[in-house]
């Protein structure tokens, strides 16, 4: 022990009985706590891993799903390009056929029923449905 420091005395008489029950209630009192403080302790893990678990879906799961959404009218909308572009070439090609004389008069017959002067046209009308009167027999 060093010189200079006095070494302490050994306690006696009611001090040293006071501490000696506080040391034993509060070894007594400790066991008591440790289930709750287990229990607390294991609430508040619980908790924290839902939490992780939360956060983990909505950095992970939610933009995954709104990415799968996007690819899914990302194709929709390649397909209606498709379609878009084969009437494109379609309305072309029919734009570059009425640029001819040939192909206004023969669209002007056919679908409005025009004829040249001189012409005589003729109509072909089809003929009346017959009805059969239903044949019923007599006993």
């Amino acid at each position: 022990m060093p010189e200079g420091k006095p070494r302490p005395k050994p306690a006696s008489g009611k001090a040293a009985s006071s501490r000696a029950a506080n040391a034993k209630a509060n070894s007594k009192a400790e066991p008591s706590r440790a289930p709750r403080s287990r229990g607390r302790h294991s609430t508040l893990v619980l908790l924290l891993l839902g939490l992780a678990l939360v956060a983990v879906l909505f950095a992970f799961v939610y933009p995954t799903r709104t990415y799968l959404h996007q690819r899914r009218e990302l194709n929709a909308a390649e397909r209606q390009l498709a379609v878009l572009r084969g009437t494109t070439k379609s309305l072309q090609h029919d734009s570059e056929k009425l640029q001819t004389d040939a192909e206004v008069e023969r669209r002007a017959r056919e679908d409005y029923g025009l004829v040249r002067p001189g012409e005589t046209p003729y109509v072909l009308v089809p003929a009346p449905p017959t009805t059969t009167p239903p044949t019923t027999s007599v006993p």
